[in-house]
């Protein structure tokens, strides 16, 4: 059955095209991954499924009867002091509605006289009803049951939603849209600001939803796991992969192939008609005053090649050729912590906490939220930048170590300068070789004026790259580098960085970027630091043995 049809849509806003004829068909039980570049168009897509936007042209269908569950990426609440407790009862509005008028009735009962009486008994009659058959007396124990299915404690629901960290507003907005009991659930970007522990337990969730699920992510593993159909927007235009992530990649290379083979066969046959037609005219011309056949026949292949609908060029996917420059190496030890503890106020982050980091080391820093990673890499950076004033025996930076940063949340000194004025500070050599090195890094034609303010989270990512890359650093951290950047970026990072001679050390919930990028984790639990050789999987896999382990030793 087919829940949502979208045919021919156009979707312009002022000089941006978004969608041109754009078509997509979800049916029922599918859950459909849309991927593209930042600004194709996903979340417009969701926008004129809910009505929020209408289309300049074409037709959205949704089923009838069909009831949507929308998680966008902005939750909108238009009071500060709304509690996840009122977040979620407002999903019983109606219902609540009709228990206080119910409420109401039951008052005036005690008073009115027998006619009256008689009325207000009907009325509370058929409220009754009502209030059953939207089942008005399981309010609570539903509010409970999907408490515990998305483990929100108690502790949580009489605080203010807004006063909440990014993956807790995300659970709770999850937990108000499933109390609806939707058919089809939109899913802007859901796996921002989560943990690694709720993002698998997210997966598990929605692989086990029996609805309809269309899905806006950059998180490729988390793509891998959940759906079954990559929808890729790309000019406006919709291209359809049954499959995953995974087979999305494969069969996509194979169709890019296979284009560009039909696309080179195409213009070879071209340049023959072409080059058949100028010789049937050189033959018309020698061939005076009786060649006028040479000229038909060339007349006609050319009304032939007139009708051939051209094929477009594949286009090759960018890359930016980065060459990180090192020319002063580390030592051999990079990093030495020994023994330390971190603490936040009366908060214990980590106690006598011992690991060393290794010249080329590519180290991911793990663990759930809260649990003191980024304080950990503040910590480290801190004293590096004071190392004349710090003396800490617990944390031992070795010599010749030319530390970069990448925080969560970069932010340039003036937000009004451009991209060429925040380069050139870094850059010796002329204009034009800075211009150059620049469109390395996508930074082309006028995009180098664009104030450093107004860049998205991608472009901010490649200017403080090739910032590091000036200044010849050797041992790069960075906290959280892919949030909220594109899949392509991501892939230009893995890329470059995998490239990079020195050490890395870094935060990360992208399974995915982990899987290409680390040699070894290194995962906070409890207040200690545990080493897992290997990427991600391997890590999963080691834990999966040592949970058998502790199982079997139990009996």
């Amino acid at each position: 059955m087919i829940e949502i049809a979208a045919s021919r849509v156009k979707k312009n806003f002022g000089f941006k095209n978004v969608f041109d004829s754009f078509d997509l068909e979800v049916s029922t039980g599918e859950r459909v991954g849309l991927i593209g570049p930042n600004g194709c168009g996903k979340s417009t897509l969701f926008k004129l499924i809910t009505k929020e936007e209408t289309p300049d042209s074409g037709i959205i269908t949704i089923r009838k009867g069909a009831k949507i569950g929308f998680l966008s990426q902005m939750p909108f609440i238009d009071n500060n002091e709304t509690t996840v407790r009122e977040l979620l009862n407002s999903t019983f509005k109606d219902t609540y509605d009709i228990a206080t008028e119910m409420k109401r009735l039951e008052e005036k009962m005690g008073i009115a006289d027998s006619k009256e009486l008689e009325k207000i008994l009907d009325r509370y009659g058929v409220l009754q009803q009502r209030f059953v058959d939207l089942d008005g007396y399981s309010i609570d124990s539903k509010i409970n049951e999907i408490c515990n299915k998305f483990k929100i404690n108690h502790n949580l629901l009489d605080r203010p939603f807004l006063s909440l960290s990014g993956g807790e507003k995300t659970i709770v907005g999850f937990a108000t849209i499933m109390l609806s009991n939707p058919d089809i659930l939109l899913l802007d970007e859901p796996t921002n600001n989560l943990d690694i522990d709720t993002l698998e337990w997210l997966e598990k969730y929605l692989k086990n939803y029996s609805g309809t699920i269309i899905m806006s992510s950059h998180d490729r593993y988390f793509l891998d796991k959940v759906a079954n159909k990559i929808v890729l927007i790309e000019r406006g235009k919709s291209e359809i992969f049954y499959g995953n992530y995974s087979y999305y990649l494969e069969e996509n290379e194979r169709r890019t192939l296979s284009e560009f083979e039909q696309y080179k066969d195409q213009q070879k046959m071209i340049e023959a008609m072409k080059k058949k037609i100028k010789q049937l005219q050189e033959f018309g011309r020698l061939a005076a005053p009786s060649g006028e056949s040479f000229f038909k026949r060339a007349a006609s292949i050319q009304k032939r090649l007139d009708k051939i609908e051209l094929l477009n060029k594949p286009e090759e996917q960018k890359e930016i050729p980065l060459n990180f420059q090192m020319n002063n190496r580390s030592g051999k030890q990079v990093l030495l912590i020994n023994n330390l503890d971190l603490n936040i106020g009366d908060k214990n982050l980590l106690k006598d906490t011992e690991f060393s980091i290794y010249f080329k080391d590519k180290i991911c820093l793990m663990g759930k939220n809260g649990c003191g990673k980024s304080t950990l890499i503040k910590h480290i950076i801190n004293l590096y930048n004071n190392s004349d004033k710090s003396d800490d025996a617990n944390v031992k930076i070795g010599s010749n170590v030319l530390i970069g940063y990448i925080p969560q949340i970069i932010d340039f000194k003036n937000n009004n300068a451009t991209v060429l004025d925040v380069a050139r500070k870094y850059f010796n050599g002329t204009e034009t070789y800075l211009r150059a090195s620049l469109a390395k890094f996508m930074f082309n034609g006028d995009n180098v004026f664009k104030k450093v303010g107004n860049l998205s989270g991608g472009e901010k990512i490649r200017l403080k790259l090739f910032e590091l890359m000036q200044q010849n650093i050797n041992f790069l951290i960075m906290d959280e580098p892919t949030n909220h950047i594109d899949i392509t970026t991501k892939e230009v990072l893995e890329n470059s960085l995998n490239e990079f001679q020195g050490t890395i050390l870094f935060i990360s919930h992208d399974r995915y970027f982990i899987n290409e990028l680390a040699k070894k984790i290194l995962c906070i639990d409890n207040q200690t630091i545990t080493e897992y050789l290997g990427n991600y999987d391997d890590y999963k896999i080691i834990k999966e043995k040592q949970l058998i382990r502790e199982k079997k030793s139990s009996k």
